[in-house]
C-alpha cells in the first residue's frame, strides 16, 4: 500500500512540475502576428528572441541556484479579442506555461487578462495602458503607464506648449484603447478650460477608412488641435482626411503612433506632429542605447516602444521568476511568480525605472516625442507623474 501511495505522488509530481521540466522555464506569448496590427507582433517577437537568445546564450537563467535554459512560445491572436482569449486558454492549459507577456493591445489585453487571472497564471501586458486590464485581477501586471495619466499628460500639453483652447477628438468608438484614452483626454482638458472645450468628439467604427464628416466636423468646429489615439494603421488616412479637408493645424497623437511602421505609412505628412509614448530611441543614452544599437545590429531598423516595452516587460517577469520560491509545481510557482511581481521595487527598465502599485500598474514617466524632419522620434519632454 505506501508503495502504491508514494507511486502516486511521484506522478502527481512529474505531472505538476511542468514549470522546471527539462530545466528550463516556459513563458507564452500572446502577441498579434496576422490581423490588424501585425508589427506590434513582430516587434514583440523580436525583442524576446534578441532577449531568449542572450540569456540562453550565457547559459541560462539562474533559479533557485543552478541555471536553466528560457523557452518562449508563441501564439498569435490575429489582432481579435476572442482570438486573444483563445491563445490565453491554450497557453496556460496545453502549452503549460509558466506566465505570460502580452497581450499588447488593451482590446486584446482587457479578455485575456480575465482569463489568465481565472487561470491564476501571472500576465504582464507590455502595451495596454487601459485601466481594466488589470483592474481586480491580482494576477494581471503592466509595463506601461495607465491612460488617467497619459490623458491629461496630452490634455496639458496642447494648452501649454501648443496654446490649444479648443480640442477635438477622432478615435475608434468600438475598441477599448481609444475609447478610453479619448474620454480621459476629455476630461482633463475640460477641466483646464471649462466645459464644452472639447468642441468635437468624433467617432468611428474599426476598420473604417472614410473620414470625410468627422473632418467637416472638426473643421467647422474652431478646434486649435486634434487628438487621434489611433493605431499606426489608421494614422495616416486619418491624417490625410485632415489635410483634404484644409487642415493645417496641430494633430496631436498617443503611445500607439510608436508602434509599427508609421513614418513607412504617412511620410511627409505625419513630420512635425507630436505624440505622448514611453521612450525616444532618438538620443538615447546607457542601457536603452545599448539595447537600441543591439536591436539595429539584429533587425536592421530601430526599435519600437512595443519592443521595448516587451523587452522591460520580459525581462521584468524572468527577474520574478528569480525571486519566487518556485517549487516545481506549476499551480503554486505559478502564485509565487505573481507575489514576487508584486513585490519589484524600481526596476530599471530601458523605458524608465519601475516600481509597483497593489493594483499591478507601475509608476513611470511618459515621454513626449516630436516627428522631426527627418522622420525621426525625436525627445521633446518629460512628463512624470
Amino acid at each position: 500500500m505506501k508503495r502504491v501511495v508514494a507511486m502516486a505522488l511521484a506522478a502527481v509530481f512529474m505531472m505538476a512540475s511542468v514549470a522546471l521540466a527539462a530545466d528550463s522555464i516556459k513563458l507564452g506569448f500572446n502577441i498579434p502576428l496576422t490581423g490588424d496590427i501585425p508589427d506590434v507582433g513582430q516587434s514583440s517577437k523580436n525583442a524576446a528572441e534578441m532577449l531568449k537568445e542572450e540569456i540562453n546564450g550565457a547559459g541560462g537563467l539562474m533559479v533557485g541556484g543552478k541555471k536553466v535554459m528560457v523557452e518562449f512560445v508563441y501564439e498569435d491572436n490575429e489582432s481579435k479579442a476572442e482570438s486573444a482569449v483563445k491563445a490565453a486558454t491554450k497557453l496556460i492549459t496545453e502549452d503549460e506555461v509558466l506566465a505570460i507577456v502580452g497581450p499588447q493591445s488593451s482590446k486584446q489585453a482587457v479578455p485575456a487578462g480575465e482569463i489568465a487571472n481565472n487561470y491564476a497564471t501571472p500576465m504582464v501586458s507590455p502595451w495596454s495602458t487601459n485601466p481594466n486590464t488589470t483592474m481586480d485581477r491580482p494576477y494581471v501586471f503592466r509595463g506601461c503607464f495607465l491612460d488617467p495619466f497619459q490623458g491629461p499628460v496630452v490634455a496639458k500639453f496642447a494648452t501649454e506648449e501648443l496654446g490649444a483652447k479648443k480640442a477635438a477628438v477622432l478615435y475608434d468608438i468600438a475598441s477599448d484603447y481609444p475609447k478610453g484614452l479619448a474620454e480621459f483626454f476629455k476630461a482633463a482638458f475640460e477641466e483646464i478650460h471649462g466645459p464644452g472645450s472639447v468642441v468635437a468628439f468624433e467617432t468611428f467604427t474599426t476598420k473604417d477608412v472614410e473620414f470625410g464628416a468627422q473632418m467637416t466636423n472638426i473643421v467647422m468646429s474652431g478646434a486649435d488641435v486634434i487628438f487621434v489615439p489611433q493605431y499606426y494603421n489608421e494614422i495616416p488616412l486619418i491624417v490625410n482626411a485632415a489635410r483634404e479637408m484644409g487642415w493645417n493645424k496641430p494633430i496631436l497623437g498617443s503611445d500607439s503612433w510608436g508602434s509599427g511602421d508609421l513614418m513607412g505609412l504617412c511620410g511627409d505628412a505625419c513630420k512635425g506632429y507630436y505624440f505622448s509614448t514611453h521612450y525616444a530611441a532618438a538620443g538615447a543614452k546607457g542601457d536603452t542605447k545599448a539595447f537600441i544599437d543591439a536591436y539595429k545590429a539584429k533587425y536592421g531598423k530601430t526599435p519600437d516602444d512595443v519592443a521595448a516595452l516587451t523587452w522591460d516587460s520580459t525581462r521584468l517577469m524572468l527577474q520574478a521568476i528569480q525571486d519566487a520560491k518556485l517549487t516545481g509545481f506549476l499551480k503554486a510557482d505559478r502564485a509565487e511568480v505573481m507575489k514576487a511581481l508584486g513585490k519589484v521595487k524600481e526596476f530599471p527598465g530601458i523605458t524608465g525605472g519601475m516600481t509597483f502599485t497593489p493594483e499591478g500598474d507601475p509608476i513611470k514617466c511618459a515621454v513626449v516625442v516630436q516627428i522631426d524632419d527627418a522622420g525621426q522620434f525625436s525627445f521633446h519632454k518629460s512628463v512624470c507623474p
